[in-house]
Protein backbone atom coordinates (compact mmCIF):
# COMPACT_ATOMS: atom_id res chain seq x y z
CA UNK A 1 0.00 0.00 0.00
CA UNK A 2 1.00 3.53 -0.66
CA UNK A 3 -0.72 6.04 1.78
CA UNK A 4 -1.37 9.34 0.20
CA UNK A 5 -1.90 12.18 2.67
CA UNK A 6 -4.91 13.04 4.50
CA UNK A 7 -4.36 15.85 5.78
CA UNK A 8 -1.94 17.67 3.77
CA UNK A 9 -3.60 21.51 2.32
CA UNK A 10 -5.34 21.10 5.89
CA UNK A 11 -2.89 20.41 9.16
CA UNK A 12 -0.02 21.55 6.88
CA UNK A 13 0.95 22.55 3.74
CA UNK A 14 0.58 20.26 0.90
CA UNK A 15 3.56 21.30 -1.49
CA UNK A 16 6.79 20.68 -0.50
CA UNK A 17 8.30 23.70 -0.15
CA UNK A 18 5.90 25.87 1.35
CA UNK A 19 5.97 22.53 4.18
CA UNK A 20 9.62 22.31 4.04
CA UNK A 21 10.00 26.21 4.70
CA UNK A 22 6.74 26.19 7.40
CA UNK A 23 9.32 22.99 9.29
CA UNK A 24 12.64 25.05 8.89
CA UNK A 25 10.86 28.21 10.81
CA UNK A 26 8.95 26.00 13.22
CA UNK A 27 12.05 24.65 14.52
CA UNK A 28 14.59 25.76 16.67
CA UNK A 29 18.80 25.34 15.85
CA UNK A 30 19.96 22.62 18.12
CA UNK A 31 23.57 21.95 17.80
CA UNK A 32 24.40 17.83 17.56
CA UNK A 33 26.06 18.08 20.53
CA UNK A 34 23.09 19.29 22.31
CA UNK A 35 20.48 16.83 21.16
CA UNK A 36 18.96 14.13 23.15
CA UNK A 37 19.57 10.59 21.99
CA UNK A 38 16.02 9.58 23.66
CA UNK A 39 13.90 6.33 23.59
CA UNK A 40 10.95 7.89 23.00
CA UNK A 41 9.05 11.54 22.98
CA UNK A 42 5.85 12.77 23.24
CA UNK A 43 4.88 15.37 20.69
CA UNK A 44 1.02 16.97 19.53
CA UNK A 45 -0.71 16.55 16.28
CA UNK A 46 -2.47 19.83 15.92
CA UNK A 47 -2.42 21.99 13.05
CA UNK A 48 0.60 24.16 12.66
CA UNK A 49 -0.11 26.54 13.36
CA UNK A 50 -1.62 25.79 16.92
CA UNK A 51 1.11 22.93 18.26
CA UNK A 52 3.77 22.81 15.44
CA UNK A 53 6.26 25.16 17.30
CA UNK A 54 5.88 22.59 20.32
CA UNK A 55 6.22 19.30 17.94
CA UNK A 56 8.82 21.06 15.99
CA UNK A 57 10.84 21.96 19.15
CA UNK A 58 10.35 18.59 20.71
CA UNK A 59 11.97 16.99 17.76
CA UNK A 60 14.39 19.59 17.19
CA UNK A 61 15.95 18.56 20.75
CA UNK A 62 16.24 15.12 19.78
CA UNK A 63 18.52 13.04 17.89
CA UNK A 64 16.65 11.36 15.22
CA UNK A 65 17.56 7.76 14.01
CA UNK A 66 16.20 6.15 11.12
CA UNK A 67 13.76 4.36 12.38
CA UNK A 68 10.84 5.69 14.28
CA UNK A 69 7.81 4.01 15.78
CA UNK A 70 4.70 5.79 15.31
CA UNK A 71 1.73 5.78 17.99
CA UNK A 72 -0.98 7.76 17.33
CA UNK A 73 -4.66 7.89 18.89
CA UNK A 74 -7.75 6.38 16.89
CA UNK A 75 -10.18 9.64 15.95
CA UNK A 76 -12.12 8.03 13.57
CA UNK A 77 -13.06 4.67 15.37
CA UNK A 78 -12.03 2.80 12.07
CA UNK A 79 -10.34 -0.43 12.08
CA UNK A 80 -8.62 -2.73 14.52
CA UNK A 81 -7.73 -2.16 18.24
CA UNK A 82 -4.28 -1.84 17.29
CA UNK A 83 -4.13 -0.99 13.75
CA UNK A 84 -0.69 -1.85 12.25
CA UNK A 85 0.64 -0.97 8.76
CA UNK A 86 3.19 -3.32 8.03
CA UNK A 87 4.38 -2.95 3.80
CA UNK A 88 4.36 -0.19 1.71
CA UNK A 89 5.15 3.63 2.06
CA UNK A 90 3.48 6.77 3.04
CA UNK A 91 3.62 9.50 0.30
CA UNK A 92 4.39 12.56 1.54
CA UNK A 93 5.18 15.80 0.55
CA UNK A 94 7.93 15.83 1.66
CA UNK A 95 9.22 12.03 -0.17
CA UNK A 96 7.56 8.46 0.07
CA UNK A 97 8.86 7.06 3.76
CA UNK A 98 8.93 3.66 3.55
CA UNK A 99 7.24 0.78 5.96
CA UNK A 100 10.22 -0.62 8.25
CA UNK A 101 8.91 -4.31 7.21
CA UNK A 102 11.33 -6.22 9.40
CA UNK A 103 10.65 -4.11 12.59
CA UNK A 104 6.74 -4.21 11.64
CA UNK A 105 6.71 -8.39 11.15
CA UNK A 106 8.64 -8.57 14.36
CA UNK A 107 6.01 -6.54 16.31
CA UNK A 108 3.55 -8.50 14.30
CA UNK A 109 4.43 -11.72 15.02
CA UNK A 110 5.56 -10.68 18.84
CA UNK A 111 1.55 -10.31 19.88
CA UNK A 112 -1.89 -11.14 19.45
CA UNK A 113 -3.05 -7.74 20.12
CA UNK A 114 -1.86 -6.44 16.98
CA UNK A 115 -3.14 -6.53 13.92
CA UNK A 116 -2.23 -5.54 10.25
CA UNK A 117 -4.93 -2.95 9.22
CA UNK A 118 -5.11 -0.19 6.45
CA UNK A 119 -8.37 0.56 7.56
CA UNK A 120 -7.51 2.73 10.96
CA UNK A 121 -4.34 4.63 8.84
CA UNK A 122 -6.63 5.46 5.87
CA UNK A 123 -7.84 9.20 7.44
CA UNK A 124 -6.12 9.55 10.64
CA UNK A 125 -4.24 12.60 11.45
CA UNK A 126 -2.69 11.62 14.30
CA UNK A 127 0.89 9.48 12.70
CA UNK A 128 0.95 12.09 9.63
CA UNK A 129 1.27 15.49 10.94
CA UNK A 130 4.44 14.44 12.82
CA UNK A 131 6.06 12.98 9.33
CA UNK A 132 7.39 16.35 7.67
CA UNK A 133 9.50 16.90 11.25
CA UNK A 134 11.16 13.46 11.67
CA UNK A 135 11.93 13.95 7.51
CA UNK A 136 13.17 16.99 8.16
CA UNK A 137 15.81 15.41 10.38
CA UNK A 138 16.25 12.59 9.27
CA UNK A 139 16.74 12.21 5.75
CA UNK A 140 16.67 7.84 5.81
CA UNK A 141 13.40 7.65 7.68
CA UNK A 142 11.22 4.47 7.81
CA UNK A 143 8.17 4.35 9.79
CA UNK A 144 6.61 1.68 11.50
CA UNK A 145 3.05 2.96 12.47
CA UNK A 146 0.25 1.49 14.92
CA UNK A 147 -3.32 3.12 15.44
CA UNK A 148 -4.30 2.85 18.73
CA UNK A 149 -7.95 2.77 20.27
CA UNK A 150 -9.19 2.44 23.63
CA UNK A 151 -7.16 -0.30 25.64
CA UNK A 152 -7.09 -1.29 29.18
CA UNK A 153 -3.90 -0.83 31.06
CA UNK A 154 -2.16 -4.18 30.85
CA UNK A 155 -2.41 -4.54 27.56
CA UNK A 156 -0.88 -0.96 27.17
CA UNK A 157 1.69 -2.31 29.28
CA UNK A 158 1.72 -5.55 27.54
CA UNK A 159 2.61 -3.51 24.29
CA UNK A 160 4.93 -1.46 25.90
CA UNK A 161 7.10 -4.97 26.66
CA UNK A 162 6.41 -6.15 23.09
CA UNK A 163 7.63 -3.05 21.27
CA UNK A 164 10.90 -3.28 23.86
CA UNK A 165 11.52 -6.50 22.88
CA UNK A 166 11.16 -6.22 19.37
CA UNK A 167 13.73 -2.62 19.45
CA UNK A 168 15.87 -4.98 21.19
CA UNK A 169 15.43 -7.97 18.45
CA UNK A 170 15.78 -5.40 15.50
CA UNK A 171 19.59 -4.51 17.38
CA UNK A 172 19.36 -1.15 15.79
CA UNK A 173 18.68 2.93 17.15
CA UNK A 174 15.09 3.35 16.90
CA UNK A 175 12.74 5.96 18.49
CA UNK A 176 9.43 5.80 19.73
CA UNK A 177 7.20 8.56 18.83
CA UNK A 178 3.97 8.88 20.62
CA UNK A 179 1.47 11.13 19.38
CA UNK A 180 -1.29 13.20 21.72
CA UNK A 181 -3.15 16.22 22.38
CA UNK A 182 -3.62 17.15 25.69
CA UNK A 183 -7.00 18.81 27.46
CA UNK A 184 -9.50 19.90 24.59
CA UNK A 185 -12.04 22.62 24.61
CA UNK A 186 -11.86 23.99 28.29
CA UNK A 187 -10.48 27.12 29.62
CA UNK A 188 -6.93 27.70 29.65
CA UNK A 189 -6.83 27.80 33.92
CA UNK A 190 -8.62 24.68 33.88
CA UNK A 191 -6.87 22.78 30.92
CA UNK A 192 -3.72 24.03 32.39
CA UNK A 193 -4.69 22.51 35.74
CA UNK A 194 -5.57 18.89 34.50
CA UNK A 195 -2.63 18.78 32.24
CA UNK A 196 -0.38 19.39 35.16
CA UNK A 197 -1.62 16.76 36.55
CA UNK A 198 -0.82 13.82 33.63
CA UNK A 199 2.34 15.84 33.13
CA UNK A 200 3.63 14.90 36.66
CA UNK A 201 3.35 11.45 35.88
CA UNK A 202 4.69 11.75 32.37
CA UNK A 203 7.82 13.42 34.42
CA UNK A 204 8.15 10.66 36.49
CA UNK A 205 8.20 8.08 34.29
CA UNK A 206 4.99 6.62 35.85
CA UNK A 207 2.54 4.90 32.79
CA UNK A 208 0.38 3.22 35.09
CA UNK A 209 0.17 7.19 36.68
CA UNK A 210 -0.42 8.83 33.50
CA UNK A 211 -3.08 6.40 32.70
CA UNK A 212 -5.25 6.27 35.71
CA UNK A 213 -4.99 9.80 36.20
CA UNK A 214 -6.00 10.75 32.82
CA UNK A 215 -9.17 8.34 33.24
CA UNK A 216 -9.60 9.51 37.01
CA UNK A 217 -10.07 13.06 36.82
CA UNK A 218 -11.79 13.08 33.24
CA UNK A 219 -8.28 14.49 31.41
CA UNK A 220 -9.53 14.57 27.51
CA UNK A 221 -6.11 13.80 26.34
CA UNK A 222 -6.44 12.00 23.55
CA UNK A 223 -3.20 10.11 23.19
CA UNK A 224 -3.25 8.72 26.52
CA UNK A 225 -3.07 5.02 24.99
CA UNK A 226 0.38 5.70 22.59
CA UNK A 227 1.76 7.75 25.54
CA UNK A 228 1.65 5.30 28.01
CA UNK A 229 2.92 2.39 25.65
CA UNK A 230 5.27 4.42 24.65
CA UNK A 231 6.49 5.40 28.46
CA UNK A 232 6.54 1.52 29.19
CA UNK A 233 8.78 0.65 26.41
CA UNK A 234 11.27 3.87 26.95
CA UNK A 235 11.88 2.50 30.84
CA UNK A 236 11.79 -1.32 29.82
CA UNK A 237 15.04 -0.28 27.55
CA UNK A 238 16.48 1.75 30.19
CA UNK A 239 14.73 5.14 30.25
CA UNK A 240 15.40 7.31 33.65
CA UNK A 241 13.58 10.53 32.98
CA UNK A 242 11.58 12.75 31.05
CA UNK A 243 11.65 16.05 30.34
CA UNK A 244 9.22 18.50 29.10
CA UNK A 245 10.10 20.33 26.54
CA UNK A 246 7.29 22.98 26.12
CA UNK A 247 4.08 23.29 27.00
CA UNK A 248 1.37 25.70 25.22
CA UNK A 249 -2.48 25.47 24.26
CA UNK A 250 -4.46 26.88 21.52
CA UNK A 251 -5.18 30.48 22.89
CA UNK A 252 -1.68 31.13 21.76
CA UNK A 253 -2.97 31.74 18.50
CA UNK A 254 -6.25 31.56 18.42
CA UNK A 255 -6.53 34.41 21.12
CA UNK A 256 -9.01 32.41 22.37
CA UNK A 257 -8.41 31.20 26.35
CA UNK A 258 -11.82 30.00 26.96
CA UNK A 259 -11.47 26.73 24.75
CA UNK A 260 -8.24 25.94 24.39
CA UNK A 261 -6.77 23.04 23.47
CA UNK A 262 -3.30 21.53 25.48
CA UNK A 263 -0.08 20.98 23.87
CA UNK A 264 3.49 19.08 25.40
CA UNK A 265 6.22 17.84 24.33
CA UNK A 266 8.41 15.29 25.96
CA UNK A 267 11.60 13.35 25.47
CA UNK A 268 11.97 10.52 27.32
CA UNK A 269 15.87 8.87 27.75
Amino acid sequence: MRRPPAVANQFYPGDAVSLKKAVIELSPNIPLTQKIMALAVIAPHAGYIYSGAVAAETFAATTIPEDVILLGPNHHGQGAPVALMNRGSWQMPMGEVPINDELADTLLNSSPLITTDTLAHRFEHSLEVEVPFLQHSQPNLTLTPLVISQLPLDACLQLGTTIANAIKQYGKPVLIVASSDMTHYESRPEASRKDRLAMDQIEKLNPEGLYNTVLATGISMCGVMPATIAMAAAIELGARQAQLVRYSDSGETSGDTDHVVGYAGFTIA
